[in-house]
């Protein structure tokens, strides 16, 4: 039969027993159409091979009336003039071509929203996809066009209208979790902490749980808008969180807001589901919202540091440090053309081709740095030496730091660094810094006035390490100079106090908290009385 022309009387038993056959297939299986999807193209060609094959057996389709206007989708306008013929006029289908043209007229609305959507028309999308939810499809289908509009509104800047839609979306159908990891992300965005992390709890907990049979999918439906609708930005939108994605956000944001226990308790439990071969492999593009493996470890590291458990946190970053040792080679090279873009022109050779080696070397690099530098602090809290800082943590720290060699014009601390150099950068500023602190402690002023005055060629004008060398100079009777410098940051403009660009990583917040100068409203009053005293004082 597939190889003769269709031929229009014989059409219609030519698609009945295709539909039959389909659906006995589809039934058999138990399972969504999958080989069956070559059937239904055939059955389609057959169906639109000439024009005139097209419109013949629907002879009520008043052409005339299909007026399009710019901008207005041809083929829902198409389907919406489609009148379909009488009940009785037809041969008996499970599904009526009534059903049919509305699941179509659905699933074309459904269609031009996304499109929309990805073009970022939203307010065209919007329209699409509130003519789609209001059109004839499963529980299932309706619950992901609630969750696309509750996304189209939060692009638009109207969080709580994506919250109403989303929530929508679950009330249609409780297994719709897309919409619920998305309720979460714009909780997240109006600085609701409490809630999000509740949407998260019950995200993490359907995840955990067998996936039920999901009934409002009409089964009987061979036709379906889910089955129709099949596009990258409908499968980004609706794409599902591994648990662990869901652990590791449930833990992020209790670090952020200071929710140390909580956050304690979550990153060991995704620990022991990362140990237990539970979690995916973790994909280097950044798709996923889990970080690499040795983040959530020194993540882990820096909770456990503001729980108080120094020595678990010295032992979590010991597992970064064993792991990474024999990825780093004994120098690394990074010259201005790892700069430019990870796209080689033509004939750029093996340069080009390392360039990711070359980056993943600094990661590790700067994975096993951050994790001395951890230990560095670890120790100095347990307070088991009075010169913990000055351990060899610290010094293998630093030491890691001189691998890099950076090549080329104009390279310096206030030049646009990859990324990966950029943490180090920071990484070594912490360093210097807790170092010059425990120099101070021990009476070694001259030896932390070098580490603070390395620090600010780091990070030109940081606030901890401009305040650490004002008060080290200070300490060493050189009261002049000391009020020079302090008279120089303290009228620094903004944008020049080290902390612009690039944000700490989350694993260095902990760091940085503790290097910040706890004495600077007394440092201040202090220089302010010798300048009233002497010739120094204040032009203003």
């Amino acid at each position: 039969m597939w190889g003769l022309p269709a031929a229009l009387p014989a059409l219609p038993l030519e698609l009945t027993v295709l539909y039959h056959s389909l659906l006995f297939s589809v039934g058999a299986s138990d399972s969504a159409i999958k080989g069956e999807a070559e059937g239904i193209r055939q059955g389609l060609l057959r169906v639109i091979m000439t024009l005139m094959l097209f419109f013949l057996p629907w002879t009520y389709l008043d052409l005339g009336k299909a007026q399009c206007s710019q901008g207005e989708n041809e083929l829902l306008s198409l389907l919406q003039t489609w009148r379909v013929p009488a009940e009785e006029a037809s041969l008996p289908l499970v599904q009526s071509a009534e059903d049919l043209k509305q699941i179509l007229c659905t699933t074309a609305a459904f269609l031009q929203g996304l499109q929309e959507l990805e073009a970022e028309n939203f307010p065209t999308a919007l329209s699409f996809l509130q003519q789609a939810a209001g059109g004839f499809c499963s529980k299932k289908a309706l619950a992901q066009i609630y969750t696309c509009l509750g996304c189209c509104a939060q692009r638009m800047g109207k969080p709580q209208t994506a919250l109403q839609h989303l929530k929508r979306a679950l009330q249609v159908d409780f297994q719709c979790l897309p919409a619920l990891s998305h309720a979460a992300a714009v909780y997240h965005e109006l600085g609701e902490i409490d809630v999000e992390l509740q949407a998260l709890a019950l995200l993490y907990e359907a995840l955990e749980k067998k996936p039920l049979a999901a009934a409002s999918s009409s089964p009987h439906f061979l036709m379906r808008t889910e089955l129709l609708v099949h596009t990258p930005v409908l499968a980004s939108l609706l794409h599902p969180h591994q648990p662990s994605e869901v652990k590791y956000l449930l833990a992020q944001r209790c670090l952020q807001d200071g929710r140390v226990a909580d956050a304690v308790e979550h990153y060991l439990d995704l620990l022991t589901l990362l140990q237990e071969g539970l979690q995916q492999q973790v994909p280097l593009d950044g798709s996923s919202a889990l970080p690499r493996i040795p983040e959530v470890f020194l993540e882990a590291a820096s909770a456990l540091e503001q729980a108080g458990r120094h020595q678990d946190a010295i032992t979590m970053c010991e597992e970064v440090i064993s792991r990474t040792t024999d990825l780093i080679p004994r120098m690394l090279v990074v010259e201005e053309e790892l700069e430019q873009s990870e796209c080689p022109s033509p004939g750029a050779g093996l340069a080009g081709g390392l360039l990711p080696q070359k980056k993943e070397s600094l990661r590790c690099l700067a994975w096993r740095a951050a994790g001395y530098l951890h230990q560095g602090w670890a120790s100095a809290m347990l307070g088991e030496s009075k010169e913990a800082l000055l351990c060899p943590p610290i010094y293998r720290c630093l030491s890691d730091l001189l691998r890099v060699q950076l090549y080329g014009p104009g390279v310096g601390p206030t030049e646009n660094l990859l990324p990966e150099v950029d943490v180090l950068q920071k990484i070594r500023l912490l360093c210097l810094i807790g170092r010059g602190m425990q120099f101070l402690e021990l009476g070694k002023h001259k030896e932390a006035l070098l580490d603070f005055q390395h620090s600010l060629q780091v990070s030109p004008g940081n606030p901890a390490a401009a305040s650490y060398l004002v008060q080290t100079l200070w300490k060493l009777n050189r009261k002049q100079e000391a009020a020079a410098c302090w008279q120089k940051f303290s009228q620094s403009p903004p944008g020049e106090d080290g902390q612009q660009g690039r944000p700490f990583p989350l694993y260095l917040v902990s760091c940085l908290q503790q290097a910040v100068f706890p004495h600077g409203e007394s440092l201040a009053s202090t220089i302010r009385d010798y300048l009233e005293t002497t010739d120094l004082g204040p032009s203003s």
